[in-house]
């Protein structure tokens, strides 16, 4: 089952205390489309500049990445350079050049109007809305944001959460648009603007998940190192969607485990800079990883 990510593809340059590296892969479609793969084919559609690296495309086809809808512009590729501290949950942003993303329209190509399973990535929430416009019969659609889209365009935001299933955000983003300083509180708030799931990202404090009447707490996975956590929310994301295509039926139980997945896909994205961890993992790996999980936080 084929799931359609729309979103950033990147060019990062990060410095962390482990080193610093320019001009690397990122962007929110960029990892969720390869973590989402490990589950199940992707259909991407994003924006590049021409001078994208080759190596990159090459990279996302070797895995399961379907790049009919990458857009290929004249133009530069959107940069991003963030600095993080020791306090990896603070990151400092030195510069953002959307370059062609600033003016990107995204175009859905016919044979993926009819994918079941959608994410918008962290993109201008009037390019979600032109995405949903465009597909057919989904049977979920996942949405995430951050707190310059509640701030600046907070009516089309809310017109894409109206068709939106499933929604992620951290938790100053969820205090930022409910004006509710509990998360429980501005859980229930944001049900009321149409999502019936919620999944609130509490970076090393792990998540949240509330879905219906219900609510699910996961603690972060305890790593030993921690190289470079840009990517890990977008991760997740991808992870959660991959799961959820994998499964019959999405409910609480299959949320519950989706979160999980999600969250160990985003363990394996902070142990090297950019993508190149999980180049170097399989399914086993993941598995072997869920097993650990489970064992250390069940009681």
């Amino acid at each position: 089952m084929s799931i359609l990510i729309v979103g950033s593809m990147a060019l990062d340059t990060v410095k962390t205390p482990a080193g610093r590296h320019k001009e690397i892969l990122g962007g929110s479609a960029t990892y969720s489309s390869v973590s989402a793969g490990f589950f199940n084919p992707v259909r991407l559609v994003a924006v590049v500049g021409k001078d994208f690296p080759k190596k990159h495309i090459r990279f996302l086809k070797n895995h399961n990445i379907d790049l009919t809808g990458l857009e290929i512009k004249q133009g530069k590729t959107f940069r991003w350079e963030g600095e993080y501290g020791w306090d990896f949950s603070d990151p400092k942003t030195l510069l953002t050049e959307l370059n062609v993303l600033g003016s990107f329209n995204p175009g859905i190509p016919d044979k993926y109007k009819n994918s079941r399973y959608v994410f918008l990535a962290n993109i201008d929430p009037k390019a979600q809305m032109r995405v949903l416009k465009q597909i057919k019969n989904p049977k979920l659609i996942m949405c995430d944001t951050m707190n310059y889209w509640i701030q600046n365009s907070r009516k089309d935001l809310l017109k894409v959460l109206k068709q939106t299933n499933i929604f992620l955000l951290n938790e100053s983003e969820a205090r930022q648009l409910t004006s509710e300083n509990n998360l429980l509180l501005a859980a229930k708030a944001i049900k009321k603007m149409g999502p019936a799931t919620i999944i609130i990202k509490k970076g090393e404090h792990g998540a949240v998940l509330f879905s219906q009447k219900s609510f699910f707490c996961i603690p972060a996975f305890l790593l030993e190192s921690i190289i470079d956590p840009t990517g890990a929310g977008d991760t997740f994301a991808g992870g959660i969607i991959g799961f959820l295509s994998t499964v019959k039926k999405i409910n609480n139980a299959s949320l519950k485990s989706a979160v999980i997945y999600g969250s160990i896909m985003a363990t394996f994205a902070v142990e090297d800079f950019s993508l190149r961890r999980l180049d170097r993992i399989n399914k086993h790996d993941i598995s072997r990883r869920v097993k650990e999980f489970k064992k250390y936080s069940c009681f």
